[in-house]
């Protein structure tokens, strides 16, 4: 797309976000049971786009983990008709009063929910996004530009096709889904739409979160990369430990709230490490551990400060044996991303000492780091993880996605 064609394309967007931050309840929830019927309705002409992208990426040599990203099938486009269903059921987030007070001088101050306006998501992968995104943004009142990954191209055209019908038919704007196509300059275009477009979250690996944030003029909700952590504390019940570790690694390994980074504490790594080890080879997993984790395995291999810090998006985990809660706590502080960090634990104090100070946008007690999700936490979809520390924090759902006006009614006060 030429800058044009991208700054037309905002400008039919805010149009239609004029329309949306107005429309009540019951036409939004209306176009969202048309997208989710329509979804279901087209599936085959979906999953025929789905399977050409699939077939191109296998012939480019594509990892398996992200072809699994990528791929659709007709219980995936279910679920994303069922994700648009479950929005439909939730609260509509616009004009909920946030506070409000009668001020000393009789004025009535309240602060309302409002949209962003117009949202513009960049994202790699992962075809269910679009239909998330679309549906969060218009449930919460917003326009959505969508620029995905060339990967899935024809996946996302047939979606939106499908979800801009299914919104026309509800009597809503169909540009109030627009995807923007091209390459590289198209994403630049985006970037530089300041004052059409009014925020943009970029959704994906490192290098294109990297560039969304230092190159857009237009304001940004940051969703990071999650090199996820499981600390197994000197404290651990090891059986939960070792169900949590695998479930964490391998449940989905291609997924940003997946775990990378194993840390054992030294009282238990002698009886740990052999049995976590042993079952994490059983799926398949490559460890790349530190000296004392080799120790434990001649399957392990040699970790680096990059496999440290890497976010692997595939069957591989770094490891490392650590001498205190402390040392676990200063190793995530320097290779973590804010995303998810979990400490498997029997004792309250290391619970709580470690959920004080592992700073990131969730923190997990005893249970697995893939549970950091809007729809696990009952957010419905969710736009991404914003790894930030401002506006939003965490799974961003339809809350997320609005801020706030303050109105005052008075009866003719002046300020004296």
């Amino acid at each position: 797309m030429t800058e044009a064609v991208v700054r037309g394309a905002a400008e039919r967007a805010r149009e239609a976000a004029l329309v949306l931050a107005t429309a009540p309840r019951g036409a939004k929830d209306d176009a969202l049971a048309a997208m989710a019927d329509h979804l279901e309705q087209r599936s085959d002409a979906i999953l025929e786009a789905n399977a050409r992208d699939l077939d191109e990426q296998s012939t480019q040599g594509t990892p398996g983990a992200m072809i699994d990203r990528l791929r659709l099938d007709h219980e995936r486009v279910a679920a994303m008709a069922e994700g648009l269903r479950d929005l439909g059921r939730l609260p509509d987030p616009v004009g909920e009063v946030v506070r409000g007070s009668l001020l000393a001088n009789g004025l009535e101050m309240r602060q309302l929910r409002v949209p962003l306006g117009v949202v513009g998501i960049i994202y790699e992968g992962r075809p269910n996004v679009t239909a998330d995104a679309a549906g969060i943004c218009l449930k919460s009142g917003n326009a959505v530009l969508l620029r995905g990954s060339s990967s899935a191209a024809q996946s996302n055209a047939a979606i939106v096709d499908t979800l801009r019908d299914a919104v026309e038919s509800a009597d809503l704007p169909a540009d109030a889904i627009q995807l923007v196509t091209g390459g590289r300059d198209a994403v630049g275009h985006l970037m530089r739409a300041r004052g059409l477009v009014d925020v943009l979250i970029p959704r994906g690996g490192a290098d294109l979160i990297r560039r969304v944030v230092t190159e857009s003029t237009v304001p940004v909700i940051e969703t990071g990369v999650g090199n996820c952590h499981v600390y197994v504390d000197a404290a651990a019940d090891l059986d939960m430990a070792e169900r949590i570790v695998v479930n964490a690694k391998v449940h989905r390994p291609g997924v940003c709230n997946a775990a990378e980074s194993l840390l054992v504490h030294a009282d238990v790594a002698d009886e740990f490490l052999p049995r976590v080890l042993k079952a994490l080879a059983a799926e398949g997993v490559t460890v790349h551990g530190d000296d004392a984790v080799r120790r434990a395995s001649a399957h392990v291999v040699p970790a680096t400060e990059d496999d440290h810090a890497a976010e692997y998006l595939s069957l591989d985990l770094s490891a490392a044996v650590v001498g205190s809660l402390e040392e676990a706590v200063a190793h995530i502080r320097r290779f973590g991303s804010g995303h998810t960090e979990a400490i498997v634990t029997r004792s309250q104090e290391a619970a709580r000492r470690f959920t004080a100070q592992v700073d990131a946008a969730a923190v997990v007690v005893n249970a697995s780091t893939r549970f950091t999700d809007g729809g696990e936490f009952g957010f419905g979809a969710e736009i991404g993880i914003s790894t930030q520390k401002l506006h939003a924090r965490g799974p961003m759902g339809l809350q997320e996605m609005t801020s706030t006006k303050y109105v005052i009614t008075g009866d003719g006060q002046v300020r004296s």
